[in-house]
């Protein structure tokens, strides 16, 4: 197993312990969820922060989000096509929240702290404000690609109902179906169709 391998091993055993236990997760566990030896870590990371320094940039990072969007049938009707970029999108941004939250609820909010890290470099703020930006312009580039398709059957320009659609989703409380009832899909059916039962003139 190379380096590399090995730190994605780490990382991958370390998320779910991230989010269920914050900072409170010791290195001696996420070894044990890798199955490896608690040395094996130290020799991948100088120390536990660099771990969730790695895992938080982990949960943020959007490439395996995007390719799911990439990977949805265009042969599927736009109603099944938008249900799964919810599921994949709500799938990410849960797991992104619950290890921020865990972190953050633990006491440490900010891993980039240790040794005055946060601090000494003043450009990772817009770094990470670029990254977010193109995370953004990516996410809604894979939706308007699953919308444009039906182009001739909308009533406005695709680009537009890229920009409502995730303006409605993305601004959603999560507990919309338990306060509701509504489901994705009937949120989906219902942002493509109207509020209006069939056949009832607007």
């Amino acid at each position: 197993m190379t380096a590399e391998q090995r730190r994605e091993t780490i990382i991958r055993a370390a998320l779910p312990l991230v989010a269920e236990r914050g900072a409170a997760v010791t290195t001696a566990q996420i070894a044990r969820a890798a199955g490896i030896g608690e040395a094996t870590v130290f020799r991948v990371f100088d120390d536990k922060d660099a771990v969730l320094e790695a895992c938080v940039a982990a949960a943020m990072d959007p490439t395996h989000v995007l390719q799911q969007l990439r990977s949805i049938s265009l042969a599927q009707p736009l109603v099944d096509r938008l249900v799964d970029a919810v599921d994949a999108l709500d799938a990410y941004l849960n797991r992104m929240g619950a290890v921020i939250g865990a972190l953050h609820a633990s006491g440490n909010s900010n891993p980039n702290r240790r040794s005055g890290r946060g601090t000494a470099e003043p450009a990772q703020p817009r770094q990470r404000s670029a990254g977010r930006d193109a995370s953004q312009a990516a996410t809604r580039q894979a939706i308007l690609e699953l919308i444009e398709p039906e182009q001739p059957h909308l009533r406005l320009p695709a680009h537009t109902l890229t920009d409502l659609f995730l303006g409605m989703f993305f601004g959603r409380s999560r507990n919309l179906h338990q306060h509701t009832g509504i489901d994705t899909r009937q949120l989906v059916d219902l942002f493509l169709h109207g509020a209006y039962s069939t056949g009832r003139a607007a």
